[in-house]
């Protein structure tokens, strides 16, 4: 059975678990990282020396990096409705997983720790207000994608590429600073909440 290592309420474990929830793929977890186990335990270390979590262990496979688990989940179990095997569909999807884990997360980062976390060394306001403002052009900028292409960032179909910007879009409405209208993105937000997995691992009450 595909055992995962990364504690339930890592954003970036979430999106593995939220897959496996949409393909109906039983797994074991671990809880490991911050407030449990240490990744630097060597038990964690003889799995990943890199310390971070996600990663699984898919019957003698390990592999890190939760974008990477996501689309090694699909492809393995031929999953061509949520990662199309064509080219350009496909690489369409993946630039938009990429965008949400770096692009927009980059901008997040600082926000989520230094409002909702309370890290030390995020507690400088002006760092957080420009990841506030840097964050909000990322949003506006799906907002206008959802509105002329939507409801999904694939158009009618539900793929890969909404499970990292759910979460993105999840944790947006989670934290409390003054944020803009975007009617797009609400809908997509509802829309998304009617899927069950969505609503066990994603808007569950964590940001």
């Amino acid at each position: 059975m595909l055992k995962i290592y990364g504690r339930a309420n890592s954003i970036n474990v979430r999106k593995v678990l939220w897959t496996c929830e949409e393909i109906g793929l039983p797994f074991e977890r671990e809880d490991w990282g911050r407030g449990f186990q240490p990744t630097s335990d060597p038990q964690f270390q003889s799995l990943s020396a890199y310390g971070v979590i996600p990663v699984i262990d898919d019957d003698g496979f390990v592999l890190r990096e939760s974008q990477a688990i996501v689309r090694y989940l699909l492809a393995k179990h031929k999953r061509t409705d949520l990662l199309p095997d064509e080219l350009k569909a496909r690489a369409t999807v993946e630039a938009w997983m990429d965008w949400a884990a770096v692009d927009v997360y980059s901008d997040m980062r600082p926000v989520i720790h230094g409002l909702m976390f309370k890290t030390p060394g995020y507690d400088d306001p002006d760092r957080i207000q420009a990841g506030i403002e840097g964050w909000t052009v990322h949003m506006h900028r799906l907002d206008a994608e959802l509105a002329a292409n939507g409801p999904y960032l694939m158009g009618d179909t539900f793929t890969a590429a909404d499970i990292p910007t759910g979460l993105n879009v999840n944790r947006w409405f989670a934290i409390p600073f003054d944020k803009p209208k975007l009617a797009a993105v609400d809908a997509y937000f509802a829309r998304l909440k009617e899927r069950p997995a969505f609503m066990k691992h994603g808007a569950n009450g964590m940001p």
